[in-house]
């Protein structure tokens, strides 16, 4: 198969590190146009430099999704820069971690608008341009908590539950219509090593602290690449991402009460303690700019 991207436009939100990031550089690789959109304009203008660098044409759009106007925005630049869009990776997200009452209300809301509205008007474009032109490929990252429920994550999991609705609903939309060339991949990657940590908001006075085992970033980027060349429903990604999807399929309940307390023992009990943190809800921060964090080391 050739897995040569050049003149294929890819728009790719929350690119300024984690999934987002080593996405850009891999369909650079393969020579593909790329529009990256984040809010840490600094962070993009590098990124584009290291796209170029390994064959991609690449353009930054400092973007924030929870505005539908930026969106807006993004999806009509993506067009002035390269004329389409072949592929739209919704990847930017945000969370806010603690016991639910105890996140501020504005904290929740904003996690909703950042993971559902900016993944719905990301959708809404790229499914709008994708139906006048009769092909192209959306790509929204959701979370095996998409799936699986998770204590002091409750805004995070509904919003990811949201976005596996959203997914599959295009879907039948699709099939009913007996559009063939357009496709909606939705990807539940399970804890990974991102600065996804760094970045939530945490109330839980201990560090935000990924639920074992701890998988590679790079398994969910190379995911993401392979949907390109090979569109599938739903991929999860990890190495307990298949035994997940058994159980929660079988013995949902039991499932949910494994979940519960695997994240109360690694979040709660066992997490050393930290300051509580708005991480960068409200603005971006620095931390956190590679597509990997440390937590594999700290673990190691």
């Amino acid at each position: 198969m050739d897995r040569n991207l050049y003149g294929k436009t890819v728009v790719i939100t929350g690119a300024s590190s984690g999934f987002g990031k080593g996405c850009a550089l891999a369909f650079a690789k393969l020579r593909a146009n790329l529009v990256l959109a984040a809010r840490r304009e600094d962070v993009l203008i590098g990124l584009v430099a290291e796209c170029a660098h390994l064959g991609g044409t690449a353009v930054a759009i400092p973007t924030d999704v929870a505005d539908p106007n930026e969106v807006a925005a993004l999806y009509r630049q993506a067009i002035d820069c390269f004329g389409k869009v072949d592929i739209w990776v919704n990847n930017a997200g945000a969370a806010a971690i603690g016991v639910f009452s105890e996140v501020p209300l504005a904290d929740h809301l904003k996690v909703l608008d950042v993971d559902v509205a900016g993944t719905v008007c990301g959708s809404y474009f790229a499914m709008k341009h994708f139906m006048e032109r009769g092909k192209g490929t959306l790509i929204n990252v959701a979370s095996m908590l998409g799936r699986i429920s998770a204590p002091y994550y409750a805004s995070y999991s509904a919003s990811k539950h949201a976005v596996v609705g959203l997914g599959a609903s295009l879907r039948q939309e699709l099939q009913e219509l007996k559009i063939e060339n357009i496709h909606v991949c939705t990807v539940l990657p399970m804890a990974m090593d991102t600065p996804f940590f760094e970045h939530a908001a945490n109330y839980t006075g201990k560090k935000a602290m990924p639920l074992p085992p701890l998988n590679d970033a790079q398994e969910v980027v190379d995911a993401i690449v392979d949907l390109v060349f090979k569109p599938k429903a739903e991929v999860a990604v990890g190495k307990a991402a298949g035994i997940f999807s058994v159980s929660e399929a079988l013995a949902p309940g039991l499932t949910e009460t494994m979940m519960a307390k695997n994240t109360h023992k690694t979040q709660i009990e066992q997490a050393p303690p930290a300051p509580f943190t708005k991480g960068n809800l409200d603005k971006p921060t620095n931390k956190g700019t590679g597509v990997h964090a440390d937590y594999k080391k700290e673990a190691s």
